[in-house]
């Protein structure tokens, strides 16, 4: 099994299991099972969970750039994010901070309150799926 297959299942499992626990959390009566198929088309961002209602602060989504594009310098404001890339490579970048490779079988973290971009620095596409959670209530 080739690690990009490895990576896929691996992000498709880490997301079933955040859906349960985000469902039991918000239900007492047992979970809300959601299956999301990480195939978007050509979308270039393409949301698997929404936040609330949906979860309890959980949110993710699977993103698909272009080689030298980047998502765009951002804060999550008191959300964490974890980066689970699945195909190319690219760099979480900080403005204070040197910069994270970014490459299926090694998971990002950018912690709230912390500007960073990613950009595919690679000759492929990257794709990656982001989980946000909120860190502070």
């Amino acid at each position: 099994m080739n690690r990009v297959r490895i990576c896929t299942m691996a992000a498709a499992l880490l997301a079933a299991l955040v859906l349960a626990r985000a469902a039991q959390a918000e239900d007492p009566a047992g979970p809300a099972i959601k299956v999301v198929p990480l195939q978007p088309g050509e979308q270039s961002y393409f949301l698997l969970l929404a936040g609330p209602p949906e979860t309890k602060s959980f949110r993710s989504g699977l993103v698909t750039l272009a080689p030298g594009q980047s998502i765009g310098v951002h804060d999550s404001g008191v959300n964490e994010e974890m980066l689970v890339p699945l195909e190319g490579e690219g760099e979480l970048r900080f403005p204070d901070r040197a910069a994270v490779v970014v490459k299926p079988g090694l998971v990002t973290y950018a912690p709230a309150h912390t500007k960073h971009d990613v950009v595919n620095t690679g000759t492929a596409r990257l794709r990656y799926v982001f989980i946000t959670a909120r860190a502070e209530w």
